[in-house]
């Protein structure tokens, strides 16, 4: 309590002998943020807040709580690099695009500038080969496939990946077969795997599920025997995974997630040091927020005030964010709303000064078809709340990528179990749902490992949709049960429906990297 005392005593001269006279809470605030910090170090912090504020145009000497806040997190974030950001949101036609050098074994940037919405033809092929290539190299050095030297009683566990070519030439029984490639049905009612050497007949007859759920355009390890032409099926069984930690090595500083940054911010000790300190910090996820809805309001209300004290790092909101299709009125309806909630945030003075607040679309908010990935809601529809909360609002696109200090989020709106358990050729007969979902979407390195006619994509921003490398986190906004998976360093989480949960929400504490399930209280009666 002592140091306490003096620490603050320090903070309060400080600010005196700067000409300023500090309120006893910002007072408070700068003693708590310098505590843990070592004399020489609060000393720097402190000249550095002095500084700060004596460049700033402040109407009186008077240093309120807010502009000690303002200044602290302006000189935390002081210290990065040119292209070292705190919160970066990156829309889902910005990401770069990854190409796999076969010869030098690592991943690159493509260097074309061509990302039509409607290429040529051949990029729906193309589209396909990349993910196939990004899925062989990754199990192919998988320890299971692996091909080093080894003592010989470990190479016998080893397993080799043939292609399909290699099938097709043989004219006899070939046995022990393992085969990488593509499910799908070429003609009605019969599976084949294709690969780009070729395609093969399957037998599934006989066939053993493994854990996941198998969809046409699914890559899948197929395991049995060749005869006749036709692949006679044992096994089946999801490519395997790679952590982040493993793909790392292959693609080493190259910035693949996004943003302005050329080198990947992951890496960044300046940004890890800004995580850590801000344990508090929090990211919270809110799926089918209805703005139109006057019983979600209320509870978005609550839910502001509560918060309006320790602002959240972001607050994100997914769609769909209308209770019902209004036909043409869709976005005159929708505007509306959102200057209600810009009214409702008005009063939430540090909420909106703090906290960024990020709109992801659903599938029936204007103005966009349901392919994938889908462009913000547009300008127009958005202009009134852009002007009254300023900065602090974001429109992005679905799905988009969030990317706070060092961690790595992507974020989807989309209903992926109904279609997911729907158009699987094997429903898994035992195990939990969700579990089985994470582990196909990591295995699959795509958010949709869907045929394209169930959902359709944009061929040259299926890059949008990739989870490789394995980001830290994955919010799939689903109108399933909400539920927290976790499998090799990266978290799958859904928030649930808002509404349809009795106003559940998730929390994510980036500094401790864990998920907290949350929701807003009920009413005494």
């Amino acid at each position: 309590m002592g140091d306490l005392q003096k620490i603050r005593s320090e903070v309060n001269n400080a600010f005196k002998l700067s000409g300023f006279t500090i309120r006893r809470e910002a007072s408070t605030f700068v003693t708590e943020q310098v505590s843990s910090l070592t004399p020489r170090e609060r000393t720097k912090l402190i000249d550095k807040l002095t500084a700060h504020l004596m460049h700033q145009c402040i109407s009186q000497p008077i240093l309120e709580k807010e502009h000690l806040e303002t200044a602290y997190r302006e000189c935390c974030t002081a210290g990065l690099e040119e292209t070292e950001s705190v919160l970066s949101v990156i829309d889902a036609f910005s990401i770069p695009k990854l190409v796999y050098d076969n010869e030098r074994k690592k991943l690159s940037k493509s260097v074309s500038t061509d990302r039509h919405l409607y290429p040529e033809p051949k990029w729906k092929a193309q589209y396909l080969i990349d993910r196939y290539t990004i899925i062989w190299q990754r199990t192919v050095r998988n320890k299971l496939f692996a091909q080093e030297v080894l003592p010989s009683m470990e190479q016998e566990k080893r397993f080799q990946l043939r292609k399909i070519e290699v099938l097709l030439s043989s004219s006899s029984r070939v046995d022990e077969v393992i085969v990488l490639g593509l499910l799908t049905q070429l003609t009605e009612g019969k599976f084949y795997l294709e690969d780009p050497t070729g395609s093969v007949e399957l037998d599934m007859k006989e066939t053993r599920y493994h854990s996941g759920l198998f969809t046409e355009s699914s890559f899948v390890l197929a395991e049995g025997f060749f005869e006749d032409k036709i692949f006679h099926v044992m096994g089946l069984v999801l490519p395997p995974s790679e952590s982040r930690a493993t793909s790392l090595n292959y693609f080493g500083n190259l910035n693949t997630f996004g943003g302005k940054s050329k080198n990947l911010l992951k890496n960044s000790q300046n940004l890890l040091k800004i995580e850590q300190e801000n344990e508090d910090g929090l990211i919270i996820f809110l799926s089918d927020v209805w703005f139109d809805n006057l019983k979600v309001m209320a509870k978005l209300k609550t839910f502001f005030t509560g918060y309006n004290e320790f602002p959240p790092i972001a607050i994100v909101f997914m769609g769909e964010f209308l209770s019902c299709p209004y036909g043409y009125e869709h976005s005159t309806q929708l505007r509306a709303a959102l200057i209600n909630l810009a009214d409702i945030l008005l009063p939430f003075t540090k909420l909106r000064e703090l906290c960024k607040f990020i709109f992801v679309p659903g599938r029936g908010d204007p103005a966009a078809p349901n392919i994938l990935p889908r462009p913000a809601i547009p300008n127009s529809v958005t202009k009134e709340i852009r002007d009254k909360l300023g900065d602090s609002v974001i429109f992005t696109s679905n799905p988009c990528r969030i990317q706070y200090c060092t961690q790595e989020i992507i974020l989807i709106r989309q209903d992926l179990v109904t279609k997911m358990c729907r158009n699987s050729i094997h429903f898994p007969e035992t195990g939990d749902i969700p579990d089985h979902l994470t582990k196909t979407l990591l295995s699959q390195c795509t958010l949709s490992p869907l045929s394209l006619g169930i959902q359709p994509v944009y061929w040259r921003h299926a890059d949008a949709l990739s989870l490789y490398p394995m980001p830290d986190l994955v919010v799939v906004a689903d109108h399933f049960q909400p539920y927290t998976r976790a499998y090799q360093d990266c978290q799958i989480i859904n928030p649930g429906s808002f509404p349809r949960t009795e106003f559940s929400f998730k929390v994510y504490v980036p500094a401790s990297k864990t998920v907290e399930d949350s929701q807003i209280p009920k009413e005494d009666s």
